[in-house]
């Protein structure tokens, strides 16, 4: 009774296996992480990050990172968006739901090889406008910067459709309806109705889509340019951990990859707040 008033009774003691759960596979291998990258193979305990931001051959990859990450995100959003408000007034949702998000139980390896077949520079995408006249010769669509974003989009856009079709369902229409017989139209509808309450959701989704698209490393290598404009982050902890067997120095580059991702995750999250602080959906009923 004494552990109850303070908070601890039986039901609170259900959260001890999730807990220890975290403990074990998130905690305990971030804090071991971030132990070994401070113990370089020589040097100062820093040596590892002065090592990464003194060389230009590794400390780009965080540019060329963001160049994938956050356009894809950005364009999973905005093509998830349209799409989900028309999904969701359809009869057949569930079924169009399960084509829509059918990629993502393809893989990003098949994805990649996919693309690979259809966008190469004898796929079926370059022969077809070899021989309907359109270009001369073959575009180069694979093993550079495009190949790799387009193996981004069509893996993240389902996960980014999901969980923006969550949000938008739970507008209540009559919201909608309310607007529409004050005179407002479509555009006026979305902009002061649907989109100040999906505004929260599409934050979180933002964060979660640019986190998946951030640790990009099978399509970088099977559609980019590993030692080029596709020399992503997660590469050079690669090539760190398993070419240099430097595991100090690949978990330091970890640890600065995890740190810009919480960055770009803290300030959507600080803009969402500024720009509305209401409820996360309409509520029905």
């Amino acid at each position: 009774m004494r552990l109850a008033a303070r908070g601890l009774d039986g039901t609170t003691l259900l959260v001890l296996p999730a807990l220890l759960a975290i403990l074990g596979l998130f905690v305990y291998p971030f804090a071991y992480g971030l132990v070994l990258s401070l113990q370089p193979k020589a040097g100062a305990w820093w040596a590892n990050y002065a090592r990464f931001f003194s060389d230009p051959f590794l400390y780009d990859t965080i540019a060329a990172t963001l160049r994938l990450a956050l356009p894809v995100t950005v364009l999973n959003l905005v093509l998830a968006v349209p799409i989900a408000l028309r999904v969701r007034l359809m009869r057949h949702q569930r079924l169009l739901t399960t084509i829509l998000v059918l990629p993502i139980t393809l893989g990003t390896v098949l994805v990649a090889e996919g693309l690979l077949n259809f966008l190469g520079p004898q796929g079926w995408f370059n022969r077809s406008l070899v021989w309907l006249g359109v270009i001369g010769g073959p575009l180069k669509l694979t093993n550079n910067y495009w190949g790799v974003f387009a193996s981004l989009l069509i893996t993240g856009f389902p996960f980014a459709f999901l969980l923006t079709l969550s949000s938008v369902t739970g507008i209540d229409p009559a919201l909608e309806q309310a607007a529409a017989t004050h005179g407002a139209n479509a555009w006026q509808r979305f902009k002061a109705v649907i989109l100040p309450l999906i505004l929260p959701g599409l934050a979180v989704t933002f964060c979660l889509s640019f986190v998946q698209a951030f640790s990009v490393f099978p399509s970088a290598v099977l559609l980019g340019a590993p030692a080029g404009a596709t020399r992503v982050i997660s590469i050079a902890a690669y090539q760190a951990a398993f070419e240099e067997y430097d595991y100090s120095l690949a978990s330091a580059i970890a640890m600065i990859m995890g740190a810009v991702q919480l960055a770009i995750v803290a300030a959507v999250l600080w803009g969402r707040s500024l720009l509305y602080t209401g409820p996360v959906g309409g509520t029905k009923g």
